[in-house]
């Protein structure tokens, strides 16, 4: 499972972003500073050269999830490891998940069929085509592969 890294922001607070509160004969400041989000560091982009995918765990919504990010054609895309048409692991071989011509993503169950940058599905059983893989927002800093937890 990745690990929390260090927060993807850096926000830096500032007097005007201080509160004060009077609390008996004290005056308490009360930092204003929103909350830092977290990351989780996934690999080196030089792990990942393209045509490749690697499979990682991440929390998402209190509930670790199985997740996968591919470089398609030098830039990076990650999901979680759901078919849109029955919520299955797309893939059978373990890790393996780019159709042989390397230009789509495939359940290996249901052999759905989804463009690597969008997620969409655009071809497969009826009812797939036109929906999408839940995407995984990634953050790349000095070679190394971030992803970032959704929130709802």
């Amino acid at each position: 499972m990745p690990v929390p890294s260090e927060p993807a922001s850096h926000g830096e607070t500032s007097d005007s972003s201080m509160a004060s509160r009077r609390t008996g004969r004290r005056r308490v400041r009360v930092s204003q500073r929103r909350a830092k989000p977290t990351r989780y560091r996934i690999a080196r982009t030089e792990e990942l050269p393209t045509g490749t995918s690697l499979k990682f765990t991440m929390p998402l919504h209190g509930v670790d999830e199985e997740c996968f990010i591919v470089n398609f054609g030098g830039t990076f895309h990650a999901y979680v490891n759901r078919c849109c048409h029955i919520p299955l692991a797309m893939d059978w071989v373990d890790n393996q998940f780019f159709t042989a011509d390397g230009n789509y993503l495939l359940c290996q169950t249901h052999n759905a069929c989804y463009e690597p940058e969008s997620g969409e599905c655009v071809a497969g059983p009826p009812g797939t085509p036109g929906k999408f893989l839940r995407k995984i927002p990634l953050e790349v800093r000095n070679g190394i592969i971030y992803a970032a937890p959704q929130h709802e």
